[in-house]
C-alpha cells in the first residue's frame, strides 16, 4: 500500500533562524586563492602584514601580531605580564574561560569581581578593594563590545602599579570615549572567531601597546626564538632563547580575515542596522516592565556585536528560549559565571559571591544576529518574542 502526499498534508515548518551564520562579504576566497599562488600559507605572509597594518593604522594600536585565537593571545599576555604561581589577576567572572584560563596555567590566582548592572562589565567602582600586595593584573573583559569604564580602571592600575590587559575579544571596532578597545590598556587581545564581527573561522590577535613588550611577544608567538629577526634580515640565524608557542595563524586564516577588515565599515553599518531594529521594537515591551534592554553608556561607541534581552526571571527565560526553539529560532544565553563553575568553586568561591552576576547571567537571553540575518527573520524573532511574552507575562 502506497500514497502520495499532497502539498496541504504537509506542515508548515517555519525556515531556521541560526543564532549566528558565518559570511562572506567580500573577497574572501580570492584572497585565500591567491595566498596558495603566492607559495606561502604558514603564517607571517603578506596577508598577516596587511591584516596586523590595518589594525594598527585603523585603531592607532602600537603593534598588533595576529594569532591562532583570542585564547592563544591571552595566553601570550599572561606570559608578558610575567605572571607567576601566588600572583592575583582581578577579572569578572561573567566571561569566557580563556580569560581565566590564560592566567591559571601560569599558576596565578583569579580574583572574581563583581560586573555592573547596567553594561555587565566589570564594576570599576570594586576593584580596587580586591587589590593586595599580590596583585599583578587587572583584566576588563568588554562585553557586548561596550567599553569598561577605562579611565577609572587606569586610575587604579596606575596608583598600583598593575598592568591592564583588555579581553577585547567582543570590542573590535568599538571605542570608548574615540579611543578603540584593545589599544588602552598595556595589552589586549581580539577574537576573529565565526561568532564575532569580523571572522576567519578561528583567529585572534594581541594588541602591544606598551614598547617594551614587542620584542619579547614575537620571540614568544614564534615558538621562543628569535625567527622573525631572522625573517627581517636582522641576525644571520635564530635560536631558542624565551618560552614560547606557535601562535602564527596560516596564510589562509588571515588572507579570509583580511578580506573582512575591508569591508569593516560596511559589516558594522549592517550590524547596527539590525541591532536598532530590535531596540526600537522591544522599545515597549521595556516599557512595560517586561525586558530590560541593553543600555550603552553615551561615552562607549558599541559595535553591535549582539542583542540581548534580560527577562523578568531565569524560568520566563528558558521558557522563552524553549518557545523560540519551537518556532524554529535559536536563541541563546550566555556565560555560566566562571566562580560558580566546578573550577571556581576549586577556588573557594560559592553562589552568593557575586550577586549582581548571578542574577543577570540566570534572565540574559541572545537573539540571532549575524551579517546575512534578514529583515523578514528579524521580524519573526519580534513577534514570536512579543508571542510569548503577552501570553506569560
Amino acid at each position: 500500500m502506497s500514497f502520495k502526499l499532497e502539498s496541504s498534508d504537509i506542515p508548515d515548518t517555519p525556515a531556521y533562524i541560526p543564532f549566528n551564520r558565518p559570511f562572506i562579504v567580500g573577497k574572501e576566497l580570492f584572497y585565500i586563492s591567491q595566498a596558495v599562488l603566492g607559495g606561502h600559507l604558514a603564517g607571517d605572509g603578506q596577508f598577516s602584514r596587511k591584516c596586523q597594518e590595518w589594525m594598527e593604522q585603523r585603531f592607532g594600536a602600537g603593534k598588533v601580531l595576529l594569532t591562532t585565537s583570542c585564547t592563544s593571545a591571552m595566553d601570550m599576555c599572561a606570559i608578558l605580564a610575567d605572571v607567576k604561581p601566588g600572583d592575583e589577576v582581578i577579572m569578572p567572572s561573567y566571561t569566557f574561560v580563556s580569560t581565566a584560563n590564560a592566567f591559571v596555567l601560569r599558576g596565578a590566582r583569579i580574583r572574581f569581581v563583581d560586573i555592573r548592572p547596567d553594561t555587565l562589565n566589570i564594576d570599576e567602582n570594586l576593584i580596587e578593594g580586591a587589590v593586595n600586595e599580590r596583585t599583578r593584573v587587572i583584566m576588563p573583559m568588554h562585553y557586548a563590545g561596550v567599553g569598561c569604564e577605562m579611565d577609572r580602571i587606569l586610575e587604579v592600575a596606575r596608583r598600583h602599579n598593575l598592568l591592564v590587559i583588555e579581553d577585547a575579544a567582543q570590542g573590535v571596532n568599538a571605542t570608548y570615549k574615540d579611543r578603540y578597545l584593545g589599544t588602552i590598556g598595556d595589552l589586549g587581545a581580539y577574537s576573529f572567531h565565526e561568532t564575532k564581527n569580523f571572522i576567519s573561522g578561528e583567529g585572534g590577535a594581541i594588541i602591544i601597546n606598551d614598547k617594551r613588550f614587542i620584542e619579547r611577544a614575537e620571540v614568544i608567538r614564534e615558538k621562543g626564538t628569535d625567527r622573525s629577526r631572522f625573517f627581517r634580515g636582522e641576525i644571520d640565524k635564530y635560536t631558542w632563547i624565551d618560552i614560547g608557542s606557535s601562535y602564527l595563524p596560516s596564510e589562509i586564516v588571515a588572507a579570509f580575515l583580511f578580506a573582512q577588515l575591508e569591508e569593516a565599515d560596511a559589516i558594522t553599518r549592517k550590524r547596527w542596522t539590525i541591532y536598532d531594529f530590535y531596540h526600537e521594537r522591544f522599545t515597549p515591551l521595556q516599557d512595560r516592565g517586561l525586558v530590560r534592554l541593553p543600555s550603552p553608556p553615551p561615552e562607549c561607541r558599541h559595535n553591535a556585536h549582539m542583542y540581548y534581552l534580560i527577562l523578568p526571571d531565569a524560568e520566563s527565560r528558558s521558557g522563552l528560549i524553549r518557545h523560540l526553539k519551537a518556532k524554529n529560532i535559536h536563541a541563546v544565553f550566555h556565560y555560566i559565571p566562571l566562580h560558580t563553575s566546578p573550577m571556581g568553586r576549586q577556588m573557594g568561591y560559592t553562589e552568593g559571591n557575586l550577586p549582581i552576576t548571578e542574577d543577570l547571567s540566570a534572565r540574559l537571553l541572545r537573539l540571532p544576529c549575524y551579517y546575512e540575518l534578514t529583515r523578514e527573520d528579524q521580524e519573526r524573532v519580534v513577534r514570536e518574542v512579543y508571542s510569548f511574552l503577552d501570553t506569560t507575562c
